[in-house]
């Protein structure tokens, strides 16, 4: 039992610290680029919380967040298998 609880909780902890990874950069990457500027231009006159850019963004930090939990969850499960006499 403590082998299995070791291997699912290493395999959750970096399968949910890659996933994280993954969506924080996906996330980062509409804001560092210009984007097309007719888009950009119609968008500024919007409020913040319409705005694509902005919806996406706060989607994908939520997605990583969660995909964190899953890490230290693993973690948690890791550490239980190896204290377990």
């Amino acid at each position: 039992m403590e082998t299995l609880l070791t291997i699912c909780g290493l395999t959750a902890a970096i399968l949910g610290t890659w996933r994280s990874y993954v969506n924080a950069r996906a996330a980062l990457g509409p804001l560092v680029h210009e984007g097309e500027p007719t888009r950009s231009a119609i968008e500024a006159a919007w409020p913040i919380h319409r705005r694509s850019r902005v919806r996406t963004f706060v989607r994908r930090v939520a997605a990583s967040v969660a995909w964190l939990a899953v890490a230290m969850y693993g973690l948690f499960l890791a550490s239980t298998g190896l204290a377990v006499p």
